[in-house]
């Protein structure tokens, strides 16, 4: 947790304040020591960069869930968008 917290910049107790937020949930290592993924040290990023805005830590949380799910949405809908290109018949002579 301690190298965690070093490489993005922030504290321990930060990283376990959106742990029980439940923003990111580590695995533990068989020695009981957290380990977070690229994935969960950039959205830990990002919530600094908020907090450090001045956005409550729940509220920052709750904007990186949105953020997420928003991204989700898009690349959802562009798929879509190829699919029906493609399966769209040619028009009628």
């Amino acid at each position: 947790m301690g190298r965690a917290a070093e490489m993005i910049g922030t504290t321990q107790s930060f990283l376990r304040a959106i742990g029980e937020a439940r923003l990111i949930t580590p695995l533990r290592s068989e020695g009981g020591h957290r380990r977070y993924s690229r994935y969960q040290l950039r959205i830990a990023a990002r919530a600094r960069e908020l907090v450090d805005q001045g956005t409550p830590i729940e509220a920052a949380c709750r904007i990186i869930v949105l953020e997420d799910q928003l991204e989700e949405a898009q690349r959802t809908n562009a798929e879509c968008r190829r699919a029906a290109e493609t399966a769209t018949p040619p028009p009628a002579a």
